[in-house]
């Protein structure tokens, strides 16, 4: 580390400790004396890429709002996929007087010596559904492995045997893996196997989870198997949309089960058209309070092991515990982790994001066949 650099680190601890009123020390961070608000309690929150639907529309303002009704501040940045950027961006918001950071990495090796920084500084640091391999930081999530489970065992119902690809997210994400882990798990076999009914003829990573390099790797699929792709594994709904429009080219869309994850508005309403087949459906308004929440609680003192999930989720989202369990992350790390439930919503029980208010019937609804139409859009 360049003396400048170590200069700034100092710096920056010297300032946090000051702000946070710290004895001994040990930066602490404030809270109103008596009242057990979190007055003074400034959140940064540090997107990697604010452009994705869910966060504008669920995660951000479910987090906000549980941080302002408990008297903290909520500030924030987007790095637009830029690794650098973000790195910035959370030297700013430490700059700023964070006493707490939420993170959604874009590189989870990355981002490590971010998250070193804001450890030297006192400053608790929640990874947000996205992994961190760092014990200091709190991970909070869904259960990833379990959508990837959701997601092949609804497209091996639909179609039990045939060519399959596998279209994964970005390979610096570690979620891309833990969702293949839970296909595995569903009886999905590896690239390559043989003696089965199924077979993985196209299986690959996807930069930054983009539609148009789903696309174009859909396509790719497509030439070498010479069209002959009975159903698609796509691991979230930005991609399936590319997959869907690279089925149309060819002919297939509605043919082809595809699969999809975050319920977002276009990949619900092409599961009512019939041209994808599931989407796991992910309450991110659930998983936002419970990142605010959670803050809150950081802000107050809580011991990162003692961090509760909310007591009032819904039923069909809550984690197995109402407290952090330890997860064991793939570079033998373990951290503390609040873990949430995903749904997986086809044509048949699409209601349920409807009945939460996740989408309108107009929008769900828009374009379909009314003699083919779900229940939910009569």
């Amino acid at each position: 580390m360049s003396i400048r650099k170590m200069g700034l680190l100092v710096g920056v601890v010297a300032m946090v400790a000051a702000a946070c009123g710290s004895s001994g020390g040990s930066a602490k961070p404030s809270t109103a004396a008596g009242s057990g608000a979190a007055t003074g309690c400034t959140v940064g929150v540090s997107w990697n890429n604010y452009q994705q639907p869910r966060w504008a529309k669920a995660d951000e303002p479910a987090m906000k709002a549980a941080i302002e009704a408990a008297g903290g501040k909520y500030i924030r940045a987007d790095a637009n996929l830029k690794m650098e950027q973000q790195l910035t961006d959370i030297d700013s918001m430490i700059g700023q007087g964070a006493k707490v950071l939420v993170i959604l990495a874009q590189d989870t090796k990355l981002i490590l010596p971010a998250v070193a920084k804001a450890k030297a500084a006192g400053i608790p640091v929640i990874a947000y559904d996205r992994l961190i391999e760092d014990p200091s930081a709190l991970y909070l999530t869904f259960d990833n492995k379990k959508v990837g489970t959701l997601e092949a065992q609804a497209i091996m119902k639909a179609k039990p045997a045939g060519n399959y690809a596998v279209i994964k997210g970005n390979a610096g994400d570690p979620n891309s893996n833990f969702l293949r882990d839970g296909m595995t798990d569903a009886g999905l076999p590896a690239k390559g196997a043989t003696g089965g009914a199924i077979k993985i003829v196209y299986e690959d990573y996807t930069t930054d989870w983009k539609t148009e390099n789903a696309q174009k790797n859909m396509e790719t699929a497509l030439n070498q198997a010479s069209n002959k792709i009975d159903a698609v594994v796509s691991e979230n709904d930005s991609m399936a949309i590319g997959v869907v429009a690279a089925l149309q080219k060819v002919g297939l869309a509605g043919t082809v089960p595809v699969s999809g994850q975050d319920g977002d508005e276009a990949n619900l309403n092409n599961v009512a058209k019939g041209l994808q087949t599931v989407d796991v459906w992910k309450d991110a308004f659930a998983l936002g309070k419970t990142a605010g929440d959670a803050a809150i609680q950081l802000c107050k003192g809580t011991a990162l092991a003692d961090v509760k999930a909310p007591a009032d989720l819904k039923d069909y989202v809550k984690p197995a515990t109402t407290g952090t369990a330890d997860f064991k992350t793939p570079g033998g790390v373990t951290v503390k982790s609040v873990v949430l439930t995903p749904v997986a919503i086809t044509f048949d029980n699409l209601n349920v994001p409807l009945d939460q208010g996740w989408i309108t019937k107009a929008v769900l609804c828009n374009g379909v066949d009314a003699a083919k139409a779900p229940a939910a859009c009569k």
